[in-house]
């Protein structure tokens, strides 16, 4: 089994050290970058195979980095989980759609820290697409992260997008919140509810702009969510 390799960027140095050694212990091998300037050259050496990125950094918002990174294709699927003392719901939001795969809260326990890792890295890698997936007038571009409805371009978040895969894997069939959280943001994410209501309300907003009536996202009761194509 390969050694996962983990960028920590975070600038307290008691808290990178913790998280270093959180992870060592857990048998992942340890990148350390203090603030983005360092995280960037790290990259540039070697990709590793997840980032724990800060929100709070000395020169750039790890949030803003998020966002740069998100827009290269080499890096639009490598995993982030977000590292931050903001704990609001907005908070929560403005990560996910920036791009985190998932949003951990400080303080937090270094076995939920690990738990979390393995399953975004469990996700990314267990239940992966073909290249491209068409349905219906959809198509799904997985290596470079694009969606199209009759051949024009969706633009979606990378939350979004996820969502989007998820339901074009297995069209008409209903998913309940809980269920998209675990398939997103991977089982046991610590993630409300109301923001899986956000991620649709905007997708459906973009599906029914670009697809003239084929794409539906609708809800069943109180909790479900199905696409019919």
């Amino acid at each position: 089994m390969m050694t996962t390799s983990v960028l920590i960027v975070e600038d307290e140095p008691s808290i990178l050290e913790l998280i270093s050694y959180t992870c060592r212990t857990s048998g992942m091998e340890v990148r350390k970058a203090a603030n983005v300037a360092e995280a960037k050259k790290n990259l540039e050496a070697a990709k590793p195979d997840i980032i724990l990125l800060d929100w709070m950094l000395p020169d750039c918002a790890g949030l803003e980095w998020l966002y740069e990174l998100r827009r290269y294709h080499s890096n639009e699927s490598l995993p982030v989980i977000m590292l931050t003392a903001r704990g609001q719901e907005d908070d929560r939001v403005r990560g996910l759609e920036a791009g985190a795969d998932d949003y951990v809260t400080k303080p937090f326990s270094p076995r939920e820290l690990v738990a979390r890792i393995r399953a975004v890295i469990r996700r990314k890698g267990g239940d992966a697409l073909p290249d491209t997936l068409r349905v219906g007038p959809l198509e799904i571009d997985a290596e470079r992260y694009e969606a199209r409805v009759n051949g024009k371009p969706l633009r979606l978040s990378a939350v979004e997008f996820k969502f989007l895969q998820v339901f074009a894997k297995h069209p008409g069939r209903v998913y309940s919140r809980a269920q998209l959280i675990d398939k997103v943001w991977g089982v046991g994410a610590d993630i409300d509810e109301r923001t899986v209501d956000v991620h649709m309300l905007r997708l459906r907003k973009t599906a029914s702009r670009h697809s003239g009536g084929p794409i539906l996202l609708r809800r069943l009761g109180a909790s479900d969510i199905e696409l019919r194509i």
